[in-house]
């Protein structure tokens, strides 16, 4: 029978799908480079397309979440998915591998502007919900590394892409039996929300955009990088595709935990007071993972990821906060659009730097990203200066 206590639990499940989909090929990737006996810097940009159009059409998803409805398009997410991962499985030429994360990445493009603004409806424990359904996004990049790497030692490749793919589809079946669909958006208008300027709005959005692009271009590059980073830096630990993946499986795992603990805080403290010493904490661990490696580097790994993680709910935090539910997937869709539009740049950066300098340079490009989100912190209004100026534009005019 449908009812609506089953919402949040596939919304999460969706995350964690959504998340393990898009990191299969960068641990698939290590096999390939193996089997057809070219580099992992050619191999890796097949994967752009994919992550091109995860940013760019979050867009247009958004905007017919916000128009059409937030539950068939979820549907559509849902058997989109297993669909493209299929397909990406039968593929016979590299070309084919390309076009096949492509098509992945249009479908995964839905759920983040879409089922985000589905979860922020109720800000009183808006960071509570956004911390718990970012763990379950960070677990499916844990265990993209792990199933992705057990399924290729064992079964080969193809049932990387496989395996998951009918996940996704009885997932989407599961979604239309048991999940109803909430109905049409309410129009609220900023109900809950402070009542700011457009200035102070206007530098909200300025530290939104620094924060999403440089922590989007941070979180993808590190997501992706991780496997063959581990894979030439700790080989004193493991050589075999499952052991790689477990070590990257164990670390996001650990990471995961960040948004649990973050969420909460999100409630009651500044946002302000949480994005800067995220954002510092960032900065000295990707300098410190540049110069590191075998088991220093994989301590760093994980308090880095830790930091990386903890950033993302405080983002979703800011377009909840001062956002309307009638245009939030639209509001959510260009916050997106703007992370995974830069966080494309990943692949080939990593591609490039890879083969000339190594993943020294990467980390230390990430490094001066991260300064850039700290500087911007500073300038992201306090609560109290947001709530005194709420309460003075709802005084009447004095005569």
């Amino acid at each position: 029978m449908k009812n609506n206590n089953l919402l949040i639990p596939f919304i999460n499940l969706g995350h964690a799908l959504d998340h393990l989909v898009m990191l299969i090929f960068p641990t698939v990737v290590l096999a390939l480079s193996r089997d057809l006996n070219r580099p992992y810097a050619e191999l890796l940009p097949l994967s752009l397309g994919g992550f091109i159009a995860f940013g760019v059409l979050g867009l247009p998803a958004g905007w017919l979440g916000d128009r059409w409805s937030r539950y068939k398009m979820m549907t559509v997410f849902f058997f989109g998915l297993g669909g493209a991962l299929v397909l990406t499985g039968f593929a016979t030429e590299t070309w084919q591998i390309a076009a096949g994360l492509t098509v992945l990445g249009m479908f995964a493009a839905i759920y983040h502007p879409v089922a985000t603004a589905m979860i922020v409806a109720d800000p009183k424990v808006m960071g509570k919900v956004l911390g718990w359904n970012g763990l379950y996004g960070n677990l499916g990049l844990a265990f993209a590394a792990v199933v992705s790497g057990f399924l290729m030692d064992y079964y080969g490749w193809r049932t990387a892409f496989f395996v998951p793919g009918a996940i996704c589809v009885a997932a989407g079946i599961g979604w239309l039996l048991y999940v109803a669909d909430p109905g049409a958006i309410v129009k609220t208008g900023k109900k809950g929300a402070l009542h700011v300027d457009t200035r102070t709005m206007v530098r909200i959005i300025l530290v939104l955009l620094v924060a999403t692009s440089c922590g989007g271009l941070i979180f993808n590059s590190t997501t992706i990088s991780m496997p063959k980073v581990f894979d030439e830096r700790l080989t004193a630990l493991t050589s075999t595709s499952l052991g790689i993946g477990l070590l990257v499986s164990m670390v996001y795992t650990i990471a995961a935990f960040s948004q649990v603990v973050i969420g909460p805080m999100i409630d009651k403290h500044d946002l302000r007071t949480l994005l800067w010493p995220i954002s510092l904490a960032q900065v000295v661990l990707l300098f410190a993972a540049s110069q590191l490696d075998g088991w220093p580097m994989l301590a760093v790994a994980v308090l880095m990821m830790l930091a990386v993680f903890g950033q993302i709910p405080l983002n979703d935090a800011i377009v909840g906060r001062y956002t309307p539910d009638e245009y939030r997937s639209r509001v959510f869709a260009v916050r997106y659009l703007v992370t995974f539009g830069v966080a494309s740049m990943a692949v080939p950066m990593i591609s490039h730097y890879h083969k000339t300098s190594g993943f020294r340079s990467v980390f230390l490009l990430l490094a001066a990203m991260a300064t850039c989100t700290l500087v911007a912190s500073f300038f992201f209004p306090s609560r109290a200066a947001l709530k005194q100026q709420s309460a003075a534009s709802a005084q009447p005019a004095q005569a």
